[in-house]
């Protein structure tokens, strides 16, 4: 198991042209604009769980993008209090 970031959409202001997730993302193409939707979007097959689009998200007081448990399966594991420790991602 490990997290992978999730973009809440109604909390979501890159309609306001706030992409600082976006761009601050070390993943080429993980986080990118739903142009119809006008919000941020997870690809959740590339994300690495490094939390910077959540760490910049925050600072800047938007509160848009939390961080959510993935199995190794890839199915998003939303229950409450299921989160995978931290590192848990690089454990042999």
């Amino acid at each position: 198991m490990y997290n992978v970031a999730q973009v809440m959409e109604d909390k979501c202001v890159a309609k306001k042209g706030c992409r600082l997730c976006i761009m601050y993302c070390p993943e080429a193409n993980c986080l990118d604009l739903n142009v119809e939707k006008m919000v941020a979007e997870v690809n959740i097959q590339r994300c690495k769980g490094c939390e910077l689009c959540k760490v910049v998200c925050d600072a800047a007081k938007h509160y848009a993008i939390k961080m959510v448990a993935v199995s190794a399966d890839g199915t998003l594991m939303e229950k409450a209090g299921e989160a995978a420790a931290l590192g848990q991602a690089y454990q042999g």
